[in-house]
């Protein structure tokens, strides 16, 4: 595998997800593969292929999100020629090129429903017929799809067929967010590092400054090790003396005394949380609550209290996890708990 598309980590909710993907690559059985932007959903698909008997056979990507609607079943079963406007000849779909190999399709719960019926039944028995011709092809496919959305939430909302839900859940291997592989971010941070330094050909590689790794240990990382890659690169290429340890980063490439002001709706006001990027609110909106703020000391901690008690739930109340995520020390966050009356949900 290309050391561009290794999986690298020692966290055990990490090392928990790769065994479950090398366990379940011999089988011919589909794999939901879901996770947060940025886990590495296409590179367990990958595994997952590789690991597999039909690793000499094509795989084959699909990003089901890049598409419209009405070209998404074309490109998925094929079509004959003239079978709509613009088909001049006939094109063979995902499912045939991937035929006797792995088809990974990403962002599956954008696929409309009349693309889920015709997939259901490519699962159920190997056949796929093109757009405009009569009889089904057989083919001898191994469905990997991925999503970062809630499934079995979007199939009892009517959004999501959970007939196909079943077929396709024979495995689901849900990849950790970054911020909960304890030990992870200094691995892969000096794993980028080291590789942007050797692509500017620097002799030696100086690591980061003590500060500035902590910064990186204490960053909540929404988007995961993609935006660690990129925060991290960007920092070394920007380091002029790579005799020295790297003593700064950026997290937001967008933060810039210059940056015009966003306008939702009219004039926007920015507010300035302790993160680095500023929440934009509409006037309007801002006006209306203000309105009904009589007790500023109250309405500051119940705001508070809902934060504390927003990110408790997002990492399944695990107190160093979500000191981590709001740049707290573990001491901070337990003398917010009781002051706000929350340690009994811990």
């Amino acid at each position: 595998m290309d050391r561009a598309t290794q999986l690298i980590g020692q966290a055990s909710p990490f090392l928990d997800a790769i065994e479950r993907a090398s366990r379940a690559a011999p089988l011919r059985r589909p794999v939901l593969v879901i996770g947060e932007r940025g886990t590495g959903k296409e590179l367990i698909a990958e595994r997952l292929h590789h690991l597999s008997p039909r690793w000499q056979e094509p795989l084959v990507t699909m990003n089901c999100a890049a598409l419209p609607e009405t070209l998404i079943e074309a490109e998925l079963f094929g079509h004959e020629a003239g079978a709509f406007t613009g088909a001049s000849r006939a094109r063979a779909g995902r499912f045939e090129e991937a035929n006797r190999g792995t088809l990974f399709l990403d962002e599956l719960g954008t696929l409309s429903m009349a693309a889920q019926e015709r997939l259901l039944r490519v699962v159920e028995y190997g056949e796929v017929t093109r757009i405009g011709a009569s009889r089904p092809l057989h083919v001898d496919v191994r469905i990997v799809a991925a999503t970062n959305e809630d499934l079995p939430a979007m199939a009892l909302a009517g959004r999501f067929r959970p007939d196909l839900l079943d077929r396709l859940s024979f495995e689901v291997i849900t990849l950790p967010p970054l911020r909960v592989r304890d030990g992870d971010i200094a691995v892969l941070a000096d794993h980028f590092g080291r590789r942007m330094a050797a692509e500017l050909e620097w002799d030696i590689w100086p690591g980061f400054a003590d500060d500035v790794a902590d910064a990186l240990d204490m960053h909540p990382w929404p988007g995961n090790v993609r935006e660690l890659r990129n925060v991290v690169e960007r920092a070394v290429y920007r380091w002029d003396n790579p005799a020295r340890a790297i003593g700064a980063v950026q997290f937001d490439p967008f933060d810039s005394p210059w940056k015009p002001a966003g306008q939702l709706g009219g004039r926007a006001i920015e507010i300035l949380p302790p993160a680095e990027t500023a929440i934009t609110v509409p006037s309007s909106d801002l006006a209306r609550y203000f309105e009904t703020v009589t007790d500023l000391r109250a309405a500051v901690d119940a705001h508070e209290r809902a934060i504390i008690d927003h990110h408790l739930g997002k990492n399944r109340f695990n107190q160093r996890q979500t000191a981590k995520a709001l740049g707290l020390s573990y001491d901070q966050l337990r003398h917010c708990l009781r002051r706000h009356g929350l340690i009994d949900r811990t």
